[in-house]
């Protein structure tokens, strides 16, 4: 299994497959063996080593296939997105990233193709998407997480996190590198109980705001920050490895990602591309989301060891159109309250 952090290295390659195939022309059987071998080409967020799982299971059940990944934040991702459509063509044929607001916004420019999946009828339809460009493959819930050796107690709701007890002590990511801390900013910033004033209290507590997930998760585990605003599997990573640290469900509402996957307009191996989606949402690959330490998108893949069921989080289900549309909005708002 080969998998590339630099999407350009199969450009590097082209010469050596064409001197490669010259001096095969004696070997008809050698040219075969690489004209079979197909290539995909996916674009995420997920972390490295949970990608790395998820493409040695597809490449296993589908023999000759070599995925190629590029793993980075969901907002360097777009903006590479951005980038290639402008040089003409988007280089991968996969995307799998946090956000349906960048996916929404990608379906309506016609960056995206129609999926052509079967795993889907076994989804929650607000996992689908109803023009069908996109599918959830995992629910990833944002929490509120401390450090058990500060409190024996975490903040039971947002609305907490603007007490005098907890000013200078919150760590959260970044929402310009973070699609979900994006897409978390506009749900806090249009929801009718929290809104522009929550959001304004939050940044007078003077919170610490990290790169991603990964930092905060850490800074609460190391007690830097006594306080998180995190994914939940994170959190539950940390604390199965030992670490002080637990998690609290806020009681006003839960905000989530369904980290979306889609294919490209401009791919050129679209049924391979389905193929890969498919596997996302099929009961194997949700396995493996749950071994993984996600809370799946279809029921009969279980949960991980330690989370809640899904009927006992309170989750926020806002218009996902609205958003999309508001998104740039809330994020700029909260960046103007840090200046």
């Amino acid at each position: 299994m080969k998998k590339r952090l630099n999407i350009l290295a199969p450009m590097l390659l082209i010469p050596l497959l064409g001197l490669t195939a010259c001096a095969g022309s004696g070997d008809p059987a050698g040219a075969a063996d690489v004209s079979e071998t197909k290539t995909l080409t996916v674009y995420t967020s997920e972390p490295q080593a949970k990608i790395d799982q998820i493409v040695e299971a597809f490449e296993k059940a589908n023999d000759g296939t070599n995925v190629e990944v590029f793993r980075a934040a969901t907002g360097e991702l777009k903006t590479r997105i951005a980038t290639e459509k402008q040089s003409g063509k988007i280089s991968a044929d996969v995307i799998l990233a946090a956000d349906v607001p960048t996916f929404e916004t990608y379906a309506a420019e016609g960056t995206l193709a129609k999926l052509d999946i079967s795993n889907a009828a076994e989804l929650d339809k607000k996992f689908v998407d109803e023009e069908g460009f996109w599918v959830g493959t995992r629910i990833i819930p944002t929490i509120i997480a401390y450090n058990t050796g500060a409190f024996t107690e975490g903040p039971a709701s947002w609305a907490a996190l603007t007490e005098e007890t907890y000013k200078g002590k919150i760590a959260m990511p970044n929402p310009d590198v973070s699609g979900a801390a994006a897409f978390n900013t506009a749900v806090w910033f249009q929801e009718a109980g929290l809104g522009q004033d929550w959001l304004e209290k939050l940044v007078a507590n003077e919170p610490t705001v990290l790169e991603s997930n990964g930092p905060v998760g850490q800074a609460v585990a190391e007690g830097s920050s006594e306080v998180g605003i995190v994914v939940d599997y994170v959190a539950r990573e940390l604390a199965a490895k030992g670490s002080p640290i637990a998690v609290g469900y806020p009681s006003d509402g839960v905000p989530y990602v369904s980290q979306p996957a889609g294919v490209f307009a401009d791919s050129v191996n679209q049924e391979l591309a389905n193929d890969f989606v498919d596997f996302l949402v099929s009961k194997e690959g949700q396995e493996m989301a749950v071994e993984q330490s996600y809370l799946p998108v279809r029921e009969d893949a279980g949960v991980p060891e330690g989370a809640p069921a899904l009927s006992e989080i309170n989750l926020l289900d806002p218009d996902q159109e609205k958003i999309a549309a508001g998104q740039t909005e809330a994020v700029d708002f909260f960046n103007s309250l840090l200046k």
